[in-house]
Parts: structure tokens; sequence; C-alpha cells
């Protein structure tokens, strides 16, 4: 086996295990709401959001493409060859750069419970990986402004605005109905709303994967032509379902915790009005082939459920913290992805070996990866206390009585996050 064939195997697991980080990253988008108001178990909640990302997957291509062409110019987007001035071999180290980029800001994120975006981590790293290797001529600005920056700032926005008015509609038309009632028939609703949520996140996130690989597949000269017109292999497709099925099945738990408590208490009728609002942008994003941040979306939603609620208390404190890691996630994934393509390529000088310096960065992301994840089990948020009540006091995203509990045991290591 040549050395490149085995570094495209690496990227295409390192590319798999981002979307299995996109997936219990971005649990929380659709379910979070339903599982706060009780409408779902835990458990079944992230057991049907695993099965509607897995089926998503399948029903578009679009955002994929948009992934292949627009965010880095290193293939013709109709020919399939490669520009001038990049082999294979710098192809692939830029990919696999970027992808460490995207995988160690999902952890970081997720260990302190931050629903920041995954396609912003992705693509931060991408675009630091252009930079290093191929300079501002490396990037298609004018495809990551209009399909990736706009839709970034744009959508939070409409889809608090959406889901605030949908909010106070409800309580409106709903205001002589009892408390009781009233919950119980929209915790039905949110069922279903929740449902398309987790669809739409299939159709959108899983795609930015597809693309990813179908970037590598084309630069090693293994898929050639437009991917629009020509589709993706049916494996490439069904091994990225099943990889964002899989990480959501496992539940991002932390980020759960955060979007269903830490930014405002939620009723069944907001959860209804914040999912609705989600799923109708997330879906026309998608067939528009805008590679839209879903957490992004559903936050906006759930902070204008909590500002179209009369008398609903927002944790804008939470939200600030959220906001700036927002802003933060492009610069901090790109500034991850150009050191490790720095550090590869300057490994692959000193031995004359491109897969000396790729397989560097790959145990490096392994053993970094395997730190964050062993952090956060020492402060550990799953479904048995994903619904505790939040601790406005220091608006950990780690339960109170579990920070407790470590602090109660000075021999068992802390994290606390």
């Amino acid at each position: 086996m040549s050395a490149e064939l085995i570094i495209l195997v690496l990227l295409i697991a390192t590319a798999l295990a981002f979307d299995f980080t996109n997936g219990f990253h971005d649990t929380g988008n659709a379910m979070a709401t339903s599982i706060a108001t009780k409408a779902l178990k835990p458990k079944t909640a992230v057991i049907l959001a695993g099965i509607l990302n897995l089926v998503g997957a399948f029903l578009s291509v679009e955002v994929a493409v948009t992934v292949t062409t627009s965010v880095l110019k290193i293939q013709d987007g109709k020919t399939g060859s490669l520009v001038s001035g990049i082999d294979a071999s710098t192809g692939l180290t830029i990919i696999f750069a970027g992808l460490i980029g995207g995988i160690l800001w999902n952890l970081l994120t997720w260990l302190f419970g931050i629903p920041s975006s995954s396609s912003h981590a992705l693509f931060g790293g991408l675009i630091g990986a252009g930079l290093a290797a191929l300079g501002l001529a490396g990037v298609n600005w004018s495809g990551v402004l209009g399909k990736v920056i706009i839709p970034a700032l744009a959508a939070p926005f409409i889809a608090g605005l959406v889901a605030a008015c949908g909010t106070w509609m409800v309580y409106r038309i709903t205001r002589n109905v009892m408390k009781k009632r009233r919950e119980d028939g929209f915790r039905w609703g949110q069922i279903a709303t929740a449902s398309l949520v987790a669809l739409s996140h299939g159709t959108n996130d899983a795609q930015k994967t597809m693309g990813v690989i179908a970037l590598a597949l084309i630069t090693t000269g293994h898929l050639t032509g437009d991917v629009k017109e020509n589709g993706l292999p049916f494996w490439v497709i069904a091994s990225c379902a099943l990889a964002i099925g899989l990480g959501t099945y496992i539940g991002g738990w932390r980020v759960i915790r955060t979007l269903g408590k830490g930014l405002v208490e939620i009723e069944s009728p907001q959860g209804l009005a914040a999912e609705a609002s989600s799923a109708a942008i997330i879906l026309s994003s998608s067939a528009a082939g805008m590679a839209l941040s879903t957490t992004h979306v559903a936050t906006g939603s759930i902070l204008g459920s909590g500002v179209g609620k009369p008398g609903a208390q927002v944790r804008w404190a939470v939200a600030g913290r959220m906001a700036a890691a927002w802003l933060i996630t492009l610069p901090a994934a790109a500034l991850v992805g150009a050191l490790s393509f720095w550090l590869s390529h300057g490994v692959e000088a000193l031995t004359g070996s491109g897969l000396a310096g790729d397989g560097l960065i790959f145990v490096i992301l392994v053993g970094l990866s395997g730190y964050m994840y062993w952090r956060a089990q020492q402060q550990k948020v799953d479904h048995n206390n994903v619904n505790a009540d939040w601790d406005e006091s220091s608006n950990s995203v780690v339960p109170a009585e579990v920070r407790d509990a470590s602090k109660d045991a000075p021999a068992q290591p802390t994290a606390s996050v």
C-alpha cells in the first residue's frame, strides 16, 4: 500500500471521526428542549435523533457541493483536476489539518458545554490550513462569504425573531387554557417538531463530511467531475450517515444541558415554537446549498422563545459566553488547522515522508482527544443529571451536586468545567 493511500485512509477515518463529534455535539439542537420539558425521555430522544440524522443524510448533496467548491481552491469543480501548484500530498495534508482544527474545537467546546458551530469549526480548520499552505489565493473568499459568513450572521437573528413571534402567538392564543392541559398538548407537538429538526440536521451537517471526503478523493484522483452532476459514491453517503447517526445516539449531554436548562427555563409551547423555527430555516438552507450552522439556528430559536414568552427569564450571561465562543470559532479552528499543516509540512521536509508528517498530527489529535474525554469523565454529565437545576451562581454546565461530590473526593482529579 502506497504512502498516499495510507494517508487517504487515515484522512477518511478522521473525517468520519469529525462527523461523529458533529453528531454528539449537535444532538441538543434537536432534542434539548424536548428533554427539558420532558416531552421525551433523554435516552428515547437521542435514539430518535440518531435514526433521523441517519435518514436525513441520504436526502440531498447540495451542502456537500458547497464544501467541495466554496471553501478552498485546490481543485476544479468541473473537471476534478488539481489547480496549478498543488500536488496530491499537499492537498491531502491541507484537508487533514483542517479536520484536526474542527475536531479539537468541537471537543473543547463540548467539554465546557458550549453549543458552538461544528460547521464553522470545520470551515475554520480548512481555511487556516489553506492559508498556511497556499496563502490568500488558496481560499475561495466569495464562496466563504456567501455560503458561510452571511448565513452565520443572519441565521440566529432570523431564527430568534421567528421563534419569538411564534411563542408570543402561542401564549396569546392559549391564554385561557389551563396550564397543565396546554403543556400536555404541546409536548406531543414537540415530538413532531424535534424529529423534523433532527431530520434537517442530517440533511445539512452530514453532507459537510461527505464534501470533505469527496474533496480528498478528488485530490487523489479517485473521484472526478462535478459532484452536483455526478453525485457521490454510495459508500461515502452511507458511512457519513452512520457516523453522524451514531454520534447523535451517544448524546452530547453537556451541550444538551446548556441548551435545555442554561439559556431559558423552557415550557413545552416555547419548545415547539423554537423547534419549528429551527426546522424551517435549516431545511430551506439545505435546499439552497448553504452550509448553515444548525447550532446557531437552534440557539437563536431557544433565545427567541424566551423573549417571546411573557415574564420568561433569559440567562444572558450564558448567552454572552456562547456568543463569544461563536466569534472565535473560525479563527481558533483556523489557527489549529494552520499549526497542524506547518507541523506536518515541517516533519515532511525533515524526513522526506508525507506519511511521517501526517502520521504525527494524527497521533497528536488522538492524544488531545483522549485527554479531553478523560477530563469530561471526572465531572460527568449524562442522561441521569442532564435536567438537574441550573446553578446561576457559577453557570457551570456541571450540576452543583456533581461538583460538590468531586470536592469531597480529593484523591480523584477534577475538572471544573
